[in-house]
């Protein structure tokens, strides 16, 4: 199994050392692809030295490709992934690095489950120093599980299946393709509308190891973008997993706007704790006024609080334990 980790950047050469490093550092060495979204800041000229820095048998392994015009995070990943020769794509942000091991265990697991085109671990979150804040939650009572493609949607419309950040995915370049990559006109979110698109091509894995380091930043990406923009954006990815849900689960799901009332509370809630009160009140009013909406929000802190799957997603097979 061939993988390509695919490093996206812009003006970040001082984070995007690390990433680098962390990707030609692993156990189970790789391609790394390094997607320049047309940086101004010397990310090209390092790229040569590094490059050309590098011993026989590293360097054939380091491939640089650089856009012509900045089109933003989407556009740098399908020019990435363009440039890339794996089978498998690793995405990782010029923020974020890899645990050495990383792919080396995801690949072990993907082998015990052909049928995956899409694969998650834990992450640990760290501060720009690298101290770890906080952790993904373990799902599930093994090391690894898969999802049959029939839950996968239904599994994402409730939060049981976290995929995370790009960090913390691994997914077919095939699967990638045919889903019609990343959608450029999205600037929050792209990477979820990825994920719900690739697992229409095939099963899923979590892996319930930590193997990513997602650094928390005034400037990562999604801090960029207001919490009205952010809300927006997932109350945009409800509806299009919500149309992905398979006839068989249809009788269970939640109305629509209980969702969309939820994801209104739960970015209210987020609100409330940055101390933007005014845009907490905003958001929250009308769904506070929603039964459904606060029985979904009770539900999602419940789920988050426990390492075993919740009785809704029945059909999870240990792949290891």
């Amino acid at each position: 199994m061939k993988v390509s980790i695919v490093v996206t950047t812009h003006n970040r050469l001082a984070l995007l050392k690390r990433s680098i490093e962390s990707a030609l550092a692993q156990t189970l060495p790789c391609e790394v692809v390094v997607a320049d979204d047309c940086s101004t800041d010397g990310t090209e000229a390092y790229m040569r030295s590094l490059s050309e820095s590098l011993p026989a048998g590293v360097r054939e392994r380091l491939i640089y490709c650089r856009t012509e015009t900045n089109g933003g995070h989407s556009a740098a990943m399908n020019a990435g992934v363009a440039a890339a020769q794996g089978e498998w794509i690793k995405p990782l942000d010029d923020d974020d690095y890899l645990a050495p091991n990383c792919i080396e265990s995801i690949v072990q697991v993907l082998a015990l489950r052909q049928q995956a085109v899409i694969c998650s671990c834990q992450a640990a979150q760290v501060n720009f120093d690298g101290t770890e804040v906080s952790r993904t939650r373990q799902i599930g009572p093994g090391r690894a599980f898969y999802i049959p493609q029939e839950d996968i949607h239904y599994g994402m419309l409730l939060e049981r299946i976290p995929f995370g950040t790009p960090v913390q995915v691994m997914f077919r370049r095939d699967a990638f393709l045919r889903s019609g990559g990343w959608d450029c006109n999205l600037t929050v979110c792209d990477d979820i509308d990825s994920w719900l698109r690739i697992a229409q091509f095939g099963d899923a894995v979590f892996l319930n190891e930590c193997l990513a380091y997602r650094t928390l930043w005034d400037g990562s990406q999604n801090q960029k973008f207001s919490l009205q923009q952010r809300l927006d954006a997932n109350i945009l990815i409800k509806q299009k997993i919500y149309d992905l849900v398979p006839e068989k689960y249809r009788a269970a799901l939640p109305p629509l706007s209980a969702l969309q009332n939820y994801l209104k509370l739960h970015w209210s809630a987020v609100a409330l704790k940055q101390k933007q009160v005014a845009t907490a009140l905003k958001l929250a009013v009308p769904a506070v006024f929603s039964p459904g909406a606060w029985k979904l929000f009770r539900e999602a802190i419940v789920s988050r609080q426990q390492e075993t799957p919740t009785p809704e997603i029945r059909k999870l097979v240990l792949v290891e334990s």
